[in-house]
């Protein structure tokens, strides 16, 4: 068993977005990583708080990060990219101490910023690793075509996300390929959905989201792997607005990368929650997995 890790699942995790969360312990639990629930936390102000004041967005998250340094641990783990930039801004700005010494008058036990905050896709590639991840596989992923789309906040800024290449990742590349899923070229694997824009600005999310599901099909994807809360439900959820708005017919299923892996390692579908999105996968990957039977039935047997 690795070292344990301090884990705050973020408000969607225990709501719009209970797979993911479901599907992280799932898939960390299988892979020997050990999230530890930081306890009483709350919401890190996401993304409406910076907009309105960026001492108590940090404050937010701050309160957060003083509650994990309480657990003797190191790092904090959340699977949520929004929550993930408000926990590293908030670090990356508290280096400055007239901004700490305001961020804690704002709360009752002061933040000394010593925790580390990565995000479960960097938890998962650095403390596992594809190797290690490709060993666990009982359900190859075969003859599967996946678009990794990693949004544009997971790596972004890199002076504060400090994770892998900010105009080009390949972690998840890594790990679909691991799971012997076929990675197709997807340039736009950062640029934006639109992400809270749903409901001000819902043009602005069906022509962002548009662009992002004509791109994976016309690179021949079976379906999309996201990292991202708000990435997933804009790209799953709104395919009928976005149809409506462009003249398409897109149905292609947003699948968060946990899922896909826990499918491959061959856990339980209740610890997966592929039910839950409103595109539902499954058609596809039990097709693949037939193809795969298929195919090894056809292979002649050795001296035949």
């Amino acid at each position: 068993m690795k070292e344990a890790l301090a884990y705050y699942p973020g408000c969607s995790g225990l709501g719009t977005s209970k797979e993911y969360d479901t599907s992280t312990r799932s898939v960390c639990s299988a892979l020997g990583l050990r999230l530890v629930d930081v306890p009483d936390w709350s919401c890190c102000g996401s993304s409406p708080a910076h907009t309105l004041d960026h001492c108590f967005s940090a404050a937010l998250a701050a309160r957060n990060l003083e509650l994990v340094s309480r657990m003797d641990l190191q790092q904090v783990a959340t699977p949520c990219p929004s929550c993930l930039t408000n926990l590293k801004t908030a670090t990356h700005r508290m280096a400055d101490e007239s901004f700490r010494s305001r961020v804690n008058r704002l709360l009752d036990n002061p933040c000394k910023g010593s925790v580390e905050s990565i995000s479960v896709l960097q938890a998962v590639f650095e403390q596992v690793g594809p190797e290690a991840i490709k060993k666990r596989v009982v359900r190859s992923l075969e003859g599967l075509r996946v678009a990794p789309y990693y949004g544009c906040i997971m790596n972004r800024p890199p002076e504060v996300m400090e994770f892998d290449d900010p105009e080009n990742p390949t972690a998840m590349d890594e790990i679909l390929a691991a799971l012997g899923a076929e990675v197709v070229p997807f340039p736009l694997k950062v640029e934006c959905c639109g992400g809270s824009f749903g409901v001000p600005r819902r043009e602005i999310v069906t022509r962002l989201a548009g662009k992002l599901l004509a791109c994976a099909r016309d690179n021949g994807a079976d379906m999309v792997a996201v990292a991202c809360p708000m990435c997933q439900m804009n790209l799953d959820l709104r395919q009928g607005q976005v149809n409506r708005a462009c003249g398409e017919t897109f149905h292609m299923p947003i699948v968060y990368f946990t899922q896909l892996m826990g499918f491959a390692m061959g856990l339980k579908d209740k610890d997966l929650g592929l039910g839950k999105l409103n595109i539902n996968p499954r058609p596809i990957l039990e097709r693949v997995l037939a193809a795969q039977a298929e195919k090894a039935q056809a292979k002649p047997v050795d001296g035949a």
